[in-house]
């Protein structure tokens, strides 16, 4: 596996469906050996997790890593909280738009990028209803079209 090489361990769909996504950032994850053992298992779920900010400081909530099987007495809580690093400038850019109306941190999706544990997130604004319902009509747009261009180049 090379420097650079990304792998994926979990990815976070419901975000995307759920906000506009307006910027994205790379944060490392605090976490304990028999967490990162687990992860390169690919035992992790970021679906119910957010991000808040706390004295200055970036916390995943929710994210469940599941327990490593040979880890015994060494394995910590699935669902504990664990702490994002990322540089002071961007936190106090996230903290500065969170401070706007509708503006949340959520988790994108969790990769190794070279041995390291990297957690994609993205500044986001919630969808309303009618955002959603046409997300799905153009994708139900797409589908059709691709069908009948499938069904054209069949004959």
């Amino acid at each position: 596996m090379g420097k650079d090489s990304i792998k994926l361990v979990a990815n976070n769909k419901k975000a995307r469906f759920d906000y506009f996504i307006e910027d994205t950032f790379e944060a490392g994850i605090a976490l304990a050996g028999t967490e990162v053992k687990s992860l390169r298992m690919g035992k992790c779920s970021v679906k119910e997790s957010f991000i808040r900010v706390e004295k200055g400081e970036l916390f995943i909530y929710g994210m469940h890593i599941s327990p490593y099987e040979k880890g015994n007495i060494f394995n910590k809580d699935p669902l504990r909280v664990r702490k994002l690093l990322l540089h002071r400038h961007e936190i106090n850019k996230l903290t500065g738009k969170i401070a706007q109306q509708g503006y949340t941190i959520v988790p994108l999706q969790v990769y190794f990028k070279g041995s390291l544990v990297k957690v994609q997130i993205g500044l986001a604004r919630g969808k309303k209803l009618y955002d959603k319902r046409q997300d799905i009509a153009k994708k139900d747009q797409r589908r059709e079209a691709e069908k009948q261009f499938k069904v054209k180049n069949l004959y």
